[in-house]
């Protein structure tokens, strides 16, 4: 079938006609499609029967552009390919913390797959206040597995390099290249901030000691294939309950730096941290939910830690360092010693990440929903500064991080001169 873009009419045709799903729903059923992508990059579809809800999936097509700039902007449809390979992986990794796949389609670009009916895009009741003490534990695991067991403490090379070749994602790796760590630092058509940080956003295109770490992230992401790596793992990219969570949307998957995916998640966190300077006036309300979310980065972060290096002590297979390789008296204790020099990397490269994706979300082409919902411009300014400094602070100051209490207290030390109420702001 040749490509066409499809649309709440003749995605019910479609469905209907592909053999694998013949027996998703009842021959009699009568179909009903929604179009719900609120995404920078495709269509999607809830496809339902009208007399039973839970009986749903979802259609996903690759649109050959840009969504979020237009037609100008030509894209690979290959993405979906991509999308479709990872969550294969993550289902095999980490079973239970992603959609299933139920059917592909290179031709039409299209990716068809478990609906979370009960289930909700984690910013936006994040930014409502809502609590999700599972979380941190489900993330994590999701985290630890599916970077663990794609690297080379898990993989023999040959293994590894055959996966990385199905994973070179070349066109959405040079999005991410331009719009995280090149355009929003130098002038470029697409950027787009508040005009009250102007001030900010030169400071930090005028930084030279900023610039040159930034382009040392730049490098990493260019170059440390250590893992199998989701690529756009932010509070967008997860959906959850109180009692579930699962991690979607993996179409720019590639072999990269695990922290790139750590500090998305962290990082997001932190957002949702200052969103509330915007979205939540009462000031117990705010801080108590504000700790809620310090927690959570805590827990994350920790969690992940133990996890992973349970997972390299039981599992340590790969190519990088067998087993062997510490067979020598005093060897458990090198080994041991080697594993948390290890994570302590990984953090401090958690930190240069994300501290890179706090300046783009606030001075590039794509912000988040958590800031950019706040109506009152000098609010958002708030938040957009705060972002600046805490960005600013983790790439610079991530060498001495020892813990991730460190990039923590960096975001209470910019936070704890900001005093908002409905009747007053004064920011730091």
């Amino acid at each position: 079938m040749a490509y066409s873009p499809l649309d709440t009419e003749s995605v019910i045709d479609y469905v209907r006609n592909i053999p694998e799903l013949k027996d998703f729903f009842p021959a009699n059923a009568k179909l009903k499609a929604r179009e719900v992508g609120d995404g920078n990059l495709n269509f999607v579809f809830f496809v339902e029967n009208e007399a039973d809800p839970n009986n749903s999936l979802v259609v996903k097509q690759a649109l050959p552009y840009l969504r979020v700039l237009g037609e100008g902007f030509a894209l690979t449809q290959e993405r979906v390919r991509y999308e479709t390979q990872a969550l294969r992986k993550h289902n095999e990794f980490a079973p239970g913390l992603a959609p299933e796949v139920y059917y592909y389609s290179e031709e039409m670009s299209v990716l068809i797959m478990e609906h979370l009916r009960n289930h909700e895009i984690m910013r936006y009741p994040m930014v409502a206040r809502k609590r999700f003490p599972k979380f941190a534990d489900h993330i994590s695991t999701f985290l630890a597995n599916t970077l663990f067991y794609t690297s080379d403490l898990y993989m023999s090379g040959k293994e590894k390099k055959k996966l990385q070749a199905l994973f070179t994602n070349e066109e959405l790796r040079k999005l991410q290249e331009d719009f995280v760590y090149t355009n929003p630092y130098m002038e470029s058509e697409e950027n787009n901030w508040n005009p009250l940080i102007d001030a900010e956003v030169h400071a930090v295109r005028a930084n030279g000691e900023l610039k040159m770490a930034i382009a040392e992230a730049k490098r990493a992401y260019t170059t440390h294939t250590e893992a199998l790596i989701h690529a756009d793992l932010h509070t967008g990219s997860i959906m959850l309950n109180e009692e579930e969570t699962y991690v979607i949307d993996p179409e720019f998957a590639f072999f990269g730096p695990m922290g790139y995916d750590i500090g998305a998640v962290l990082q997001n966190l932190g957002l949702n941290f200052l969103s509330h300077y915007g979205h939540t006036a009462d000031k117990a309300e705010r801080e108590s939910y504000q700790q809620y979310v310090l927690d959570t980065i805590r827990d994350a972060w920790n969690l992940f830690a133990e996890k992973f290096d349970k997972l390299w002590q039981e599992n340590n297979k790969g190519e990088a360092v067998p087993e062997k390789y510490w067979d020598f008296p005093g060897g458990a204790e090198a080994f041991a010693a080697y594993r948390q020099q290890y994570i302590l990397r990984l953090l401090r490269d958690t930190a240069h990440h994300g501290g890179t994706k706090f300046l783009r979300r606030t001075m590039g082409v794509v912000s988040v929903w958590d800031i950019s919902s706040i109506e009152d411009e000098e609010k958002r300014a708030v938040a957009q500064s705060a972002s600046i400094r805490i960005g600013s602070r983790w790439i610079l100051e991530k060498d001495i991080f020892n813990s991730i209490d460190d990039m923590i207290n960096i975001i209470l030390e910019e936070t704890k001169d900001i005093s908002i109420s409905q009747d007053e702001m004064i920011p730091r």
